[in-house]
Parts: structure tokens; sequence; C-alpha cells
């Protein structure tokens, strides 16, 4: 990775790992379609590389919101998923890789924005599950669908349960990456050096959290990613 690769990782890690430590949704939808850009290699091994201390650390910062009941169901789901996300991996070249990036960001931001008010049931997060394991395992972006069942929770509950969920669900997705010789020892090496700036963005997170005006922010995030999205797939 060159140095101007890295610093714009490390900036967008930084950012990344603000916005999901403060809305508890964002890093991937924010970092995917930069890594894309500057550092392809590291989608999705090292997203999810990343992705574990970040959610190690919300989790525990709000253990006490979590919603065991829907993070369960939530997890059952994640792992059947998982083999469809390997499956796509093992067929997609890099080109088309990119655009189902690109897609599925636009159509997650677009979906989260428009889903109505509900109450979730166990089908409803069984499905979240399975889905986000297939595009989190493919691309390293998972959190949407995570957030569209729990969108109207209460915040910290939102938080806590989908660092929960992600958390399990990358450790299943680099084992499964791992065992079908997807993921390599550079990829690891190269997320590595990106974790002062995402322990930056989870510092700068703990300290805003509690006063940040999350639908504002969530907004925010979801505009970005459509952009986003849009210019990876206008690149091809």
């Amino acid at each position: 990775m060159s140095a101007d690769a890295l610093a714009a990782a490390a900036v967008a890690v930084a950012v990344a790992g603000f916005v999901q430590g403060t809305t508890g949704m964002g890093f991937a939808l924010i970092l995917a379609p930069i890594l894309a850009f500057v550092a392809p290699q590291l989608v999705p091994v090292g997203l999810l590389v990343l992705m574990i201390p970040l959610n190690v650390y919300v989790a525990w910062r709000e253990r006490a919101a979590l919603d065991r009941l829907g993070a369960g169901w939530i997890t059952a789901g994640r792992v059947l998923g998982t083999f469809g996300g390997v499956w796509i991996l093992a067929v997609l070249s890099v080109r088309h890789l990119d655009l189902l990036i690109g897609l599925s960001t636009i159509l997650a931001a677009f979906a989260s924005l428009a889903a109505p008010r509900f109450t979730p049931a166990r089908n409803a997060y069984v499905a979240a599950g399975i889905v986000t394991g297939v595009t989190e395992t493919a691309t390293g972006i998972g959190g949407p669908p995570l957030a569209l069942v729990l969108q109207h929770a209460d915040p910290p509950a939102l938080r806590s349960t989908i660092a929960f969920c992600f958390l399990v669900g990358e450790i299943v997705s680099l084992a499964f990456l791992a065992a079908s010789a997807q993921a390599t020892a550079a990829q690891f090496e190269a997320a590595a050096v990106l974790l002062p700036a995402l322990a930056a963005g989870a510092f700068l997170s703990h300290r805003v959290h509690a006063r940040v005006n999350g639908r504002l922010l969530r907004r925010f995030v979801l505009g970005f990613a459509i952009v986003s999205g849009i210019v990876l797939l206008w690149r091809h």
C-alpha cells in the first residue's frame, strides 16, 4: 500500500470508527467503498479484521442494553448466510465485486431510509441475519440489514446488539474465508497497520456518543454511502 493510500485509508478508518461507535452502524458503509478505491486487497478480509476490536469495544461498553433474544436469532441466520458469501467471493472477479459493493451499498442505504416503523419478530431477525451473512462475508458490508431490523430500538440497545452480532459474525466469516484460502496473512498485517486510526475513532465516539444527534448523523452516513456507491459504480 502506498503512503497516500495508507493515509486515505487511515482517515477513513478513524471516521468510520467514530460513526459506528456513536450510532451503531456505518463503519463498512463508509469504509468499504473507499478501500475499494485505495486498497482493494483489504476488502473484505481487512474490513472484517478491523471491525472485530471495534465491536468488542462497543458491545462491552453497552453490554447492559443487549437484546439477547434478538441477537440469538440474528446470529443463527448469520451463520447460515456465511456460506452464500463465501460462494459469491469464489465466483466473482475483482471488477464484479466492486460492482456488488457499490450496488449493495446504495440499495442498503435507500432501504434504511425508506423502511417504516415496525416491531421485529423471530422471522425478521433470522432473515436479517441471513442477508448480513451473505453481504458481509462477500463485501464486508453487513450493517444495513441489522440496522433495518433494529432501527427503532433504543440507541444503546441498537449499538450493543449490532456490535455483538457483528462480532460473532465476523469471526465466523473470517474462519470460513481462511478455510477456503481466501484470507491471507498479508491482509491481516495490512489491516493491523490501521488499528491506531481505529482506536482514535473509537476514543472520540466514547467522548460524544451520548450527546450526538444520532438521527442526523445516521442520515449523513446513509447519504455518504449512496454517493460512495454511485461513484464506485460509475468508474466501471
